[in-house]
């Protein structure tokens, strides 16, 4: 699947390759289970288009910019206009 593929309430979406061009501020947020939790929004691109992805956690801390990744199982959601992808509880994030 490419990024210029993606639409807002697309599941099961895998990016075999896609590289982060840009990492945004890490903030701590209250889940709706009422547990802290950190997030942060980074840019991926593939050879199509390019994505804003949030990274949860220890997932934030994997990545730098010019890392190459691989989603697996991540789904989409629009957020103030924009589809952004996530990888959720479920999905995979890969370092390659």
């Amino acid at each position: 699947m490419n990024i210029a593929e993606l639409t807002d309430g697309a599941r099961n979406v895998y990016i075999p390759v896609a590289y982060v061009t840009q990492i945004g501020e890490t903030r701590t947020v209250m889940t709706r289970h009422g547990v802290e939790a950190r997030v942060a929004d980074i840019k991926i691109k593939d050879d199509t288009a390019e994505i804003t992805l949030s990274l949860w956690n220890e997932d934030i801390e994997k990545v730098q910019v010019g890392t190459k990744l691989k989603i697996g199982n991540g789904y989409t959601n629009s957020f103030r206009g924009e589809v952004k992808l996530n990888v959720g509880r479920y999905g995979t994030l890969d370092i390659l």
